[in-house]
């Protein structure tokens, strides 16, 4: 009797230890066990080899290194919630199916984004640093390290899909007023309980927001949403707080708008230009005036062990002749 031939699943970074132990008992899966990021070639090489690929933000799969593919390729196994590494409407011509990890990290985004909404205002980083830094810190004062109170503030939440409308709980929670820009407006019943103001101006809501959430997704309709002209119709005192991609704001002039007094501050999880990070926004969060993470909105144990098994239900529901539950189609860019 013969034995089936596993498909070769390529993985291109380490994931947890559980979600790789499990890709080797139900496939032949290639894992990256050092977790250095693939070059170029090495990307190439893997499209060309494996029958179904597991990709992550860090990989770009362009045109160019889909052509490479033999018809071996049938699956790209994103995993991640966003797809914009991926050239999805090339791959779709290629026939080749792509899925995502949707409906996973909301929480945990969420989560880091208030916590980015409470730590600009209140300079927790800056004041943090007095006592790591080796500075003398001469006591409690009156006047010193007064940041902005977040109750009554209005929020203007970028994208209100399923992360925005978690951060507007939790900033609602706070008593903050909630603001927002959607293509369309939320359920009644949503905006009801939130108590959320819709805006069909973007350039309108901004002019008006004391602090300003992007959890908007990277696509090319929203590349720069936030340009060069948008942010300058930010008020001086407003905060910008980005966890969704960077790519969304035009960062250097964000960054010239905040160096020259024409925007309060920023709390960045992502960068336009990742894993780069500019170093006038360096410059910047040393002096206080922004605050920086390392693209760690998502980054939970929980989140990553559930996004590793919606990627093997992915997997297997492909391979047993199924439509996947999570697969993105071109037309749902």
């Amino acid at each position: 009797m013969s034995v089936r031939k596993k498909p070769l699943v390529v993985v291109t970074r380490k994931l947890p230890d559980s979600i790789e132990t499990r890709m080797r008992e139900l496939f032949d899966a290639r894992l990256n066990l050092d977790d250095t990021p693939l070059t170029r070639d090495q990307l190439t090489e893997a499209v060309r080899s494996a029958d179904i690929l597991v990709p992550t933000v860090t990989d770009q799969i362009s045109e160019d290194v889909l052509k490479q593919a033999d018809s071996k390729l049938k699956l790209i196994a994103n995993f991640g919630n966003g797809v914009d590494n991926i050239d999805v409407t090339a791959a779709h011509a290629r026939g080749i199916t792509v899925t995502n990890t949707p409906k996973v990290l909301t929480e945990d985004t969420a989560d880091m984004t208030m916590a980015l909404i409470l730590a600009v205002p209140r300079r927790l980083i800056e004041g943090a640093s007095v006592l790591t830094d080796g500075r003398n810190w001469a006591g409690w004062s009156p006047t010193w390290m007064l940041g902005h109170r977040l109750g009554g503030k209005r929020l203007g939440i970028v994208g209100m899909g399923r992360i925005g409308q978690a951060v507007a709980r939790r900033a609602h929670a706070f008593g903050l007023q909630i603001h927002y820009h959607n293509r369309k407006p939320v359920a009644p019943r949503i905006a009801e309980e939130l108590g959320a103001t819709y805006w069909e101006s973007l350039d309108q809501m901004l002019a008006r927001m004391d602090i300003i959430s992007v959890n908007c997704p990277h696509t090319p309709a929203t590349f720069h949403l936030l340009s060069a002209r948008r942010l300058k119709l930010i008020r001086k005192d407003a905060y910008i707080v980005n966890t969704a991609r960077g790519e969304v704001i035009d960062e250097e002039t964000l960054t010239k708008l905040i160096e020259g007094g024409e925007i309060a501050g920023a709390g960045l999880d992502v960068f336009e230009h990742e894993p780069a990070v500019s170093p006038k926004l360096v410059r910047l969060a040393k002096a206080g005036k922004v605050t920086l993470l390392p693209h760690m909105g998502s980054a939970t144990i929980e989140g990553r062990v559930e996004m590793g098994e919606k990627v093997i239900i992915n997997i297997r529901t492909f391979l047993d002749n199924h439509k996947p539950p999570d697969r993105v189609l071109p037309s749902m860019l």
